[in-house]
């Protein structure tokens, strides 16, 4: 039988999809109210690798990453999904419609991998509590992250991986590892 350990805190990180670039600063406000100092903000960048969101969002979308100053303990992911849903709900457009101005992806960066919390079950993701799926998005190997069979197609970018290396970079700093 193994000895049952507390498992070592994780970077929280978040994705933001939006149209409409200037919510950024918002979302940051809200984000912050609740997680914490942000240590990381990525340029914004063009989201286009599918139209997944296109029809609830519009066109043009554009997708930021935060890092949070602030380790977590990695079994809170699911809570903090569950609030993430709760902060998209009130960026929503009209109260009829609940059409969302902006998707948060919240997830988690430690030595090994990056996680994603997920509202949606797949062959690859593993239910955890009320209804919030987690994956394995990206794996640390030989200095640098690599995607899956399943990591969705923007993740498996040069520009994603960059920011998770350096996110990584951060988080090694703060266990000084």
């Amino acid at each position: 039988m193994g000895t049952v350990l507390k498992p070592h805190p994780v970077k929280l990180i978040s994705g933001i999809i939006t149209s409409k670039p200037l919510l950024f600063n918002e979302i940051e406000k809200s984000l912050t109210k609740y997680f914490g100092p942000i240590d990381y903000r990525s340029r914004i960048l063009d989201f286009n690798c599918t139209d997944y969101y296109k029809q609830e969002m519009g066109n043009d979308l554009k997708r930021r990453f935060f890092s949070f100053k602030k380790l977590i303990d990695p079994g809170k992911l699911s809570e903090i999904k569950l609030k993430t849903n709760k902060i998209e709900l009130l960026f929503a457009k009209g109260s009829k419609s609940l059409k969302r101005s902006v998707n948060i992806d919240p997830g988690y960066v430690n030595d090994a991998k990056l996680v994603l919390a997920s509202t949606k079950d797949y062959n690859h993701r593993l239910y955890v509590l009320k209804g919030i799926y987690q994956e394995i998005t990206l794996t640390f190997q030989s200095s640098s992250f690599k995607p899956f069979e399943w990591t969705y197609p923007d993740y498996r970018t040069n520009d994603y991986i960059g920011i998770f290396n350096h996110i990584r970079e951060l988080y090694m700093d703060q266990r000084n590892i």
